[in-house]
């Protein structure tokens, strides 16, 4: 055994024993430990064909499956309430082209718009919700607060009050009015780049704007113009058609693909804007290209049904704690927002005899707590201001 003097580690080393510089110290320890903990409960993959590689969350994939499969049982479950009840195994029958000539034509005619309408808006709300929220890194921020869902509604009610659309219709309408919004939005907030602090102060004050510029608009209004504006601002499924519906779906299926490849670009915001740039991410370009695909969403959305309140805001943080991520995931988001839509359009329904409440109203009452709990917890750990 033979033992020599290293003078730049200032030890001896003993040549049948591993040296001390090559034992592993406790930054290396800290740092493996750190690594194990970020990918304890994901499964690494690779695919040859496509060469595709990345980190499957099977926590993720089972809440997903799970909200999927509740989401259908309450799309069924709308589809069979009505003046003339069916069972859910008849609903399903019909929904595949089975069952009596009577039944396919209450289902597929009069039923299915509304209910199809509740399972897209709350996909297209829970998804918009989850982007924003990822993106300013701030649970409060949903198109509710940041004014977007405003500029919109503006919007259509100034095409319904004054009569003067130009030719546009709904959708067009709600989509320049939150555009609008938006650009207001991060323009304001832009000092050399737009952060989601300033994003979430700018948006909730032009939110009171528009909120005020549409009572004036009520106020000014007629009275049969000003009761529908109001009926379509709280939020309603009710007469729902398939000329509504079409819109909502062309632009989810264009959109929806576009904000799930955003979010994994948006994981490297989660590490603060300067590590983003340092690791080759364009920070202003991801979060226009999330503003842009939000604003569609919400737009789509909000033309189709109204401003369904809290539903953006509830359903991101609700998908995460139930999949337990550090951000809300963009897809387990929307089928959590086509849960509560459907969910809260049955209550709506059953919950006054004979009487249909409008689906915002039951989404407000049950956001409402949503949104003081995380008041409460965003003041508690030191960031409510």
């Amino acid at each position: 055994m033979t033992t020599e003097f290293t003078p730049a580690a200032g030890r001896k080393v003993t040549g049948s024993h591993e040296s001390d510089d090559a034992r592993p110290g406790p930054a290396d320890r800290t740092a493996r430990r750190g690594t194990a903990e970020r990918t304890a409960g994901r499964i690494a993959f690779r695919l040859a064909v496509p060469p595709v590689s990345g980190l499957l969350r099977p926590r993720l994939l089972a809440v997903s499956l799970g909200l999927a499969a509740a989401a259908f049982l309450a799309f069924c479950a709308e589809t069979a309430v009505g003046d003339l009840p069916l069972s859910l195994a008849d609903v399903t029958r019909a929904l595949v082209g089975g069952g009596d000539p009577g039944t396919l034509l209450i289902v597929r005619e009069l039923r299915l718009p509304r209910s199809l309408a509740g399972l897209l808006v709350g996909v297209a709300f829970g998804v918009s919700g989850a982007l924003l929220q990822a993106m300013t890194r701030n649970p409060l921020a949903s198109p509710d607060m940041l004014g977007i869902t405003q500029g919109a509604g503006v919007a259509v009610v100034a095409g319904i009050v004054l009569g003067r659309d130009g030719g546009l219709g709904t959708e067009l309408l709600g989509l320049t009015g939150a555009l609008g919004a938006a650009v207001v939005v991060y323009a304001l907030a832009w000092k050399r780049g737009a952060s989601g602090y300033r994003i979430v102060l700018v948006g909730v004050g032009v939110s009171w704007i528009c909120t005020s510029a549409t009572d004036y608009l009520m106020a000014r209004g007629e009275r049969f113009q000003a009761q529908a504006a109001l009926g379509w601002l709280v939020g309603n499924l009710n007469g729902r058609t398939w000329g509504q519906i079409t819109p909502l779906a062309v632009a989810l299926a264009l959109l929806l693909p576009a904000a799930l490849l955003l979010g994994r670009l948006m994981r490297t915001l989660e590490l603060g804007d300067d590590v983003a740039r340092g690791l080759g991410t364009r920070v202003q370009t991801v979060r226009v290209a999330v503003l842009l695909v939000s604003v569609g969403l919400v737009a789509f959305g909000t033309a189709t049904a109204g401003p369904v309140a809290f539903v953006a805001l509830a359903a991101p943080q609700v998908a995460q704690r139930l999949a337990g991520t550090a951000f809300p995931p963009p897809l387990a988001a929307g089928l959590t927002g086509a849960v509560l839509v459907l969910g809260s359009d049955l209550a709506a329904r059953k919950l006054v005899p004979d009487t249909e409440l409008p689906v915002g109203i039951v989404t407000g009452v049950l956001g409402a707590p949503v949104l003081l709990w995380l008041l409460v917890r965003a003041n508690r750990a030191g960031s409510g201001g």
